[in-house]
This record gives structure tokens, sequence and C-alpha cells, in this order.
């Protein structure tokens, strides 16, 4: 039995709408303590170990550095790397590293360190994250007098740069691994100070930081609130000041009409994606697949779910990123042909469908709800569960125990996923790994965007899952809060020129 959320809409005044102009941030001032509000429980503190972006959202360049980074324009900026070049023949990518770096436990940031955790990246049996990033560095060279380090590569390597900019790439003292997933020890801008479980990790000014002048804050605490309304409630009554992740649309929309509070709209890296097990029988066959996404209705979720905010999409590229393709019509809205093809596949009947919905999530679960209804209606009788995020993180995520589930795919560029049939997709298609391989050694980024897109054609046709949209990044803060992220290029809450206005 379902809630019709499309009609949840009708209940929210669109006066809402409206909104105070913008005024000029003030000068940027030092001092002060920030409250943030994320969604769930990251699965441990250490990237390198989990791929989970609730992770990525706190330390990414707040705790933990890379040798470059992305800024809130999504452009690659130095961080540990002062400065970089290539070679003429692109074989030879060469960082001349800052000196008189520390970690937050003293020790100096060292070559050592970075040629440990590149040899530890690209070691496939390491249990480092995506060790496919790393793949093209056949040695690592290091130039003390320099303080310079050099990649050799054995093929040229157009993502090389971007993946070293991820939070995958991030550095911490050789020898530390272990200690990583509950005690960060980073060289950001802030230190790992305290954490309560289950309620809330608190970040403090690191003194010794590299760059003067930021962060502007003595302290940030992020607090762990998986409900939404108690989410809105508290950043409405000022017990926390800024919500950068998870903000349901009809509270952006309250949020724009409410003195005290600012609210911004910006550009995301999200596709929000009914998962399927295709490994699984009746997902199996393609003719299954294609017919759920003929049953979706995506323009009814992204006017009634998301009150109009977000882009219909039809394959796993957000149209923030720079090899977007508009796939949407490729299995259109068509009630009847999903029957059809239900028939054609041996199920005129419908089947049913064992369909998990996380539980900290407002938008996947509401967007769940209207598919669990559109599915019904051509027959598919759906068991609908909603799951802790502990256990979709082990049992689905990492298991690939499921049918069907849904979530939000944040991570930028990561199209690559569908090259690797251990993925929790399930997906095997050797072709996709080939055309991957020809997007690293294109010659020109014409070329790179080409074999991207034919990815993004193939896992269409495939019907490998259901994209339903992507949508925009929406901020609320208190008005007093200044410098975060309008835009999300890649997941992070990053607080180093973040301020209060007095």
């Amino acid at each position: 039995m379902h809630r019709n959320i499309v009609g949840l809409a009708l209940f929210i005044l669109v006066t809402v709408l409206s909104s105070a102009s913008a005024q000029s941030a003030p000068v940027p001032v030092a001092g002060g303590e920030i409250v943030v509000a994320i969604a769930a429980e990251p699965p441990g503190w250490d990237p390198t170990a989990s791929t989970s972006q609730e992770i990525a959202r706190v330390v990414y360049h707040n705790v933990y550095e890379g040798l470059v980074r992305f800024d809130g324009d999504g452009r690659i900026v130095p961080a540990l790397a002062e400065s970089w070049s290539w070679s003429e023949d692109r074989r030879r990518l060469r960082f001349v590293v800052r000196r008189g770096v520390l970690f937050h436990d003293g020790t100096p940031l060292t070559l050592g360190d970075i040629v440990t955790k590149f040899e530890r990246a690209r070691d496939p049996s390491s249990g480092h994250t995506n060790s496919a990033y790393y793949q093209a560095i056949a040695t690592i060279e290091r130039d003390e007098e320099a303080n310079a380090v050099t990649f050799v590569l054995s093929r040229p390597s157009r993502t090389l740069l971007y993946d070293l900019a991820r939070p995958d790439s991030i550095i911490y003292p050789a020898g530390a691994v272990e200690t990583q997933r509950s005690r960060p020890i980073g060289t950001g801008p802030f230190r790992f100070a305290d954490y309560r479980e289950g309620t809330e990790v608190r970040l403090e000014r690191f003194e010794d930081y590299y760059l003067s002048g930021v962060p502007y804050l003595d302290a940030a605490t992020f607090r762990i609130l998986s409900d939404p309304n108690t989410r809105f409630a508290a950043l409405l009554a000022g017990d926390i000041d800024l919500i950068g992740t998870s903000l349901t649309p009809e509270q952006f929309l309250q949020a724009r009409s409410t003195d005290g509070i600012v609210a911004s709209e910006g550009s995301a890296t999200t596709e929000i994606t009914m998962a399927l097990n295709n490994s699984r029988a009746p997902l199996d066959d393609v003719r299954v697949r294609r017919a759920i996404t003929h049953a979706i209705d995506k323009e009814a979720i992204v006017e009634g779910a998301m009150f109009g905010l977000g882009t219909i999409i039809g394959t796993h590229m957000s149209p923030a990123e720079p090899y977007y393709l508009d796939l949407s019509d490729t299995y259109p809205y068509d009630p009847d042909m999903a029957r059809e093809l239900l028939a054609e596949a041996g199920y005129p009947d419908g089947f049913e469908l064992v369909f998990e919905l996380p539980e900290p999530y407002a938008l996947e679960r509401r967007a769940g709800l209207v598919v669990a209804e559109q599915l019904e209606a051509v027959g598919i009788e759906v068991d609908l569960r909603i799951v802790e995020w502990a256990t979709w993180i082990q049992r689905i995520f990492l298991g690939a125990e499921y049918q069907a589930t849904i979530i939000g795919h944040s991570e930028p560029r990561d199209i690559g996923i569908y090259a690797d049939p251990s993925y929790y997709y399930r997906y095997d298609n050797p072709a996709i790994g080939e055309l991957l391989a020809r997007a690293e050694a294109a010659p020109s980024p014409e070329a790179e965007r080409a074999a991207y897109q034919e990815i993004a054609r193939i896992i269409a046709d495939d019907a490998v899952n259901v994209w339903l949209f992507s949508p925009p990044y929406l901020v609320a803060a208190r008005s007093d809060i200044h410098g975060f992220w309008t835009d999300q290029p890649t997941p992070a809450i990053d607080l180093t020129e973040v301020y209060r206005s007095r």
C-alpha cells in the first residue's frame, strides 16, 4: 500500500517561490563555529577504504588533501602540489610538492608518504578504493632536491589528473592505514577533534595549516540528522547553521521565503537511479528491464515529488558533466509497451519485485514510492521495504544481495563502474571496458567524449538501470553564514572559506 506522492505537492503553496533579492557577501571574518547537518553516518572516515560519499562530504579538503583538488566550480587546482606539468608525449606527470606541510599529528609530509600512498592505490589487492584509477602508473620517481614526484605512465591517461583530484587520492602518513578509519590524520585546514558515534563529528582549526588566513572558522560540527523534517526544523530554530545535503524541494522553496535563511540552487553531478541487479531473474532479461523503464513516468516524479526541480535523464551522466548525452527518450513512458514486453518475456501476469529504499534519503524514498505505484499499474507486484543505511551498504552495495533499490550516485565521471561486473549492478559487458580504454588513449578531447557517449548509449539500450532524474544542488543556511559551495562538482561540504558575519 503506497501513498500518492505526486499529490503531496498540492499542499505546498507556490507563493514560497518568492525570495529576497541577493546581497553581496560581507568581508570574511575569522573566528566562530558552525553546525552542519548531514543525513547519514559515514561508514568510517577513510575515503580510500570506502566509496561512500558520506565520508567525502565531511573530510574532503576539510581534513584530507591530495596533490590536487576540485574547487567549488569544478576546476582542478593545487593542493599539496603547488604545480604540475606533463611531458610532451604525456607519459610523465610531474608534481612539485609544497614544502613545510605538516600532518595533524605534527609529522612533516614527505615524498615517501606520497609514493607509499600511490603504490598502495595502484595495487588492486591492497583494499584501496578504485585502484583502476591508477593503473596507468608504471613507476613513481622522486626528486628530493626539487621536492617533486613524477608519475611515469605505461600508457596515455586522459583521466589521471582528474582522478588525482578525487577523494580516493587523499594522502595521509605512510604506515597509518589502519588508524584512518577511526582517527583521520590529514593535512587539511581542520583536524579531526572528536566523534560521537551516530550523533556528530567535530573538526577544529589546524593552527599549522600551510595556507595563511584560512580556515576562517575555529571549529565545525557535522551533526547526523537522518530525518529531513528534523533537519529543517533545527535550521529554522537556529540549532544548526547549514544543510548542505539532502534538502528536500519543498524545504528549499520554503527557505527562500523565510527571514533569516538563505537558499541556493546550483548544479550537481547526481543521478537518482533505480538500480537493478542484472544477475537476478527476472531482471537478467533485458526485456523485463526495458518494461520497467517504460512503466515509469519520470516527468510525473520530477513534477510531483520534486516540485519540478530536476532534469529527466536516460543514462548515467548528469547535465553538469562534460560528456552528458540526453537519452531520456530511449524508453519513454508507455505502460502498454511495458505490458507487451513483460508478456514477451514470459510474465503476462507480472511478477513480484522486492524494491528496497535506503532509510535516510528522503528524495530517493519519495521517488521510490511513486515508482512502486507505477510498476504495480502494469502488473508488477512490489514488495516495498525500507532499509537502514548500514544494512544497505553491506548487503546491497557491497554484497549485491537485492533485486532493486534506489540511490543517488553523486560521484562525477564514474561511468566506468559499468565495466566492473562485480559492481552491485552485476552488469557484464566487455565492450564497456574496451570503450573506457579507448577514452583513456584518445588523441583529443572530442575522441574521448565520443567514447564516453558510446558507453552512455550502450547502457541505456541495455536498460541496465532506470535513471530517473538529476536533481539540482540545494543548500539552505542561516543568513549569517557565507562562503559555502553553491554547486556540487564533487560530493563535499568544503568549509575552508566558510565564515560567520558579525
